[in-house]
């Protein structure tokens, strides 16, 4: 199975990229909703860079204030500037607050989670989570990431970006693992043809199993780049032909209320 090599994070290196800064952003980027402290080795696996490397990269984030040294457990968290960075980052969000209700209604119609999302690499990232009052849920939050590949935002996100950003992405993903490639190109190449024909993209217990979701995409303006928004749900709650049926109609109009909502006078 090929994989990336330790390091790369693009498919080819730019000439105006500054190596040691991209690796430090992916260092703050791996950490994750729920994780607690990591340490090197774990960082080193999940970026794909040799341990002696991220423990300078470690180092030095820690006295920029970007992470926090743990002495007990030698390990490490973010820190107060990546916190207010992404708390200055999702406050500049006006889409959220603008989605939030009628997100809210189409989820207790749905009795479904309900979320706003955008790409992040080789993820999805939730920006606003929504939900019923359903019992049974997606245990899932603002900034949660889910597969690019595989979930029905992830799909969604592929079959609207331009060209050279699909493209990029693809390669990416190709490369991360050839052996899963001819599953993604076929889950990526149906999602493209749905997209065109019900204009939305489904994921039916491929990004996890016995989870049914369906997405579609818009662009809100202002600035921001292509957002998706989808309607998940266990399958024992959402069957696929309710998602189909019902909920994907009522997707596509909140989807065509936020297009372009930003650029409207207000």
């Amino acid at each position: 199975m090929a994989r990336r090599r330790a390091g790369e994070t693009l498919p080819a290196e730019a000439a105006d990229t500054v190596t040691a800064l991209t690796r430090g952003l992916d260092v703050l980027g791996c950490f994750r909703r729920g994780d607690g402290p990591l340490g090197n080795q774990e960082i080193a696996a999940r970026v794909r860079l040799p341990r002696s490397t991220v423990s300078r990269l470690t180092a030095t984030l820690t006295r920029a204030g970007w992470l926090l040294h743990v002495p007990e457990t030698q390990r490490y968290r973010l820190g107060p500037a990546a916190i207010a960075l992404g708390g200055a980052a999702l406050g500049g969000l006006d889409i959220r607050g603008i989605a939030r209700a009628p997100m809210q209604e189409l989820a207790n119609r749905t009795r479904a989670v309900v979320a706003l999302g955008m790409r992040d690499r080789l993820s999805m990232l939730y920006l606003e989570v929504v939900r019923s009052d359903a019992p049974i849920s997606l245990n899932l939050e603002a900034g949660s990431r889910i597969s690019l590949a595989f979930s029905a935002m992830g799909r969604a996100w592929l079959a609207a970006a331009p060209a050279n950003e699909r493209e990029e992405a693809l390669l990416r993903l190709r490369e991360l693992d050839d052996g899963a490639w001819p599953r993604i190109a076929a889950g990526i190449a149906k999602a493209r043809e749905d997209a065109a024909r019900i204009g939305i993209c489904c994921s039916f217990g491929e990004w996890q199993d016995g989870v049914n979701a369906i997405a579609t995409s818009f662009r809100p303006g202002g600035g921001l780049p292509l957002m998706v928004i989808n309607v998940g749900a266990p399958a024992f709650v959402c069957s696929q032909e309710a998602l189909l049926d019902e909920a994907r109609p009522a997707l596509l109009d909140l989807a065509r209320g936020l297009e372009g909502v930003l650029d409207r006078p207000h």
